[in-house]
């Protein structure tokens, strides 16, 4: 069995990422006191990047790291991520709707229906970002990447900080850039559209990584890895065919289309990338240089959630504050069709408690094939 080097993905999901923390600390158990990063290259997109550049700021340690993002998301609570107090939400009520009535004489633009500031703050006191940079160079780490959209050139741009010897690339729609990753790069990567503001980096601004992602597995591949562990934030088939009678609510309209956002390009990866190691499995690694293929065949595995997290969101909706609760009520996101949408807003200890819970249970059930990937 080869070794070869190892990549986490984490996917997005906004507060829905909180199932990938509760994975990371069956993978801590399982790693046990070993020394060393079992991880040599993380990738994240949205909040999954958000977890994978803090577990980068930490990487000397996998243990610790783990340790401190799983204390954050156990306390976390919505007054981190933005702004829900009945001021801000209404002063937001008013700008879109002097927007709606009278945007087209004084062409006044929202920028977006919440105010993530508070992120940004607690962004700023977590992560120490040049500990990333010492990481690199003392071998604990290889590379991590924070994917983002460009709302201009319309690309999936994947920021990297690596190793010296690690190029550039650009493929269809896909580019990795080098960078010194920062609060603008997880702002822009985790901004949802509508929700969360853009974000300017150098010439463009920016949104939430999981749009136009077609390939999220792709970053690591670029950045060397041979052994690919998904912790995605939802099951790829959320929805089963239902009789719908009722006109969907905004709440169940904004949720699918959510959903399509962060799920539906991973399904697609996953997929293709099967299809690709049984193609190469048929010739040998000589007949394939021989042949001037260029691909390699890559391991991978994929932890996702055995139970739907809209339908744990559900029971956890009277968390959110009152406020919130009453924004979201009048777009039926506090009914049971709309816990789509409300399971990515949702930023409170119960619902992130209940999500760690059911990513340290699936990881665990798959223990025998985590250790193998692990090389335990």
């Amino acid at each position: 069995m080869t070794t070869g080097r190892a990549a986490l993905v984490l996917t997005g999901g906004g507060a829905r990422a909180a199932y990938q923390v509760g994975v990371l600390g069956a993978l801590r158990e399982l790693w046990g006191a070993r020394e060393g990063n079992p991880f040599p290259i993380l990738c994240g997109t949205s909040a999954g990047a958000i977890n994978a550049v803090a577990l980068a700021t930490h990487a000397h340690d996998f243990s610790v790291a783990v340790r401190r993002v799983a204390w954050i998301w156990r306390h976390f609570h919505v007054d981190q991520v933005y702004r829900a107090d009945a001021a801000a939400l209404a002063a937001t009520g008013i700008r879109w709707g002097g927007a709606l009535l009278t945007g087209w004489m004084v062409r006044q633009t929202p920028r977006s229906m919440l105010d993530n500031a508070p992120l940004a703050r607690l962004l700023e006191s977590t992560l120490d970002f040049p500990a990333i940079g010492r990481n690199i160079n003392e071998g604990h780490l290889r590379a991590v990447s924070v994917t983002a959209s460009g709302y201009t050139s319309g690309e999936s741009l994947a920021f990297f900080q690596a190793a010296a010897d690690i190029p550039n690339w650009r493929r269809a729609q896909r580019v990795g850039v080098r960078a010194t990753l920062g609060i603008p790069h997880l702002m822009a990567t985790s901004a949802i559209p509508f929700v969360f503001p853009a974000v300017r980096i150098n010439r463009e601004y920016f949104g939430d990584g999981s749009m136009r992602q077609l390939a999220p597995i792709s970053p690591a591949v670029h950045l060397g890895a041979d052994r690919i562990l998904v912790i995605g934030a939802g099951r790829l088939s959320e929805e089963g065919r239902q009789r719908g009678d009722a006109y969907p609510s905004l709440a169940q309209i904004a949720g699918h289309a959510m959903s399509s956002i962060f799920l539906d390009g991973l399904a697609v990866d996953l997929e293709r990338l099967e299809r690709i190691n049984k193609t190469l499995g048929r010739f040998s690694a000589e007949q394939r240089a021989a042949a001037g293929v260029a691909l390699r065949p890559i391991e991978a595995l994929a932890i996702l959630p055995s139970r739907r997290i809209d339908a744990i969101a559900g029971h956890h909706r009277k968390s959110l504050p009152r406020a919130m609760r009453v924004v979201l009520g009048g777009v039926g996101g506090m009914r049971r069709s709309g816990s789509t949408l409300l399971s990515y807003l949702l930023f409170e200890p119960g619902f992130t408690r209940a999500l760690m819970a059911l990513g340290y249970e699936d990881a665990m059930a798959q223990r025998t094939a985590v250790a193998d990937f692990l090389r335990l």
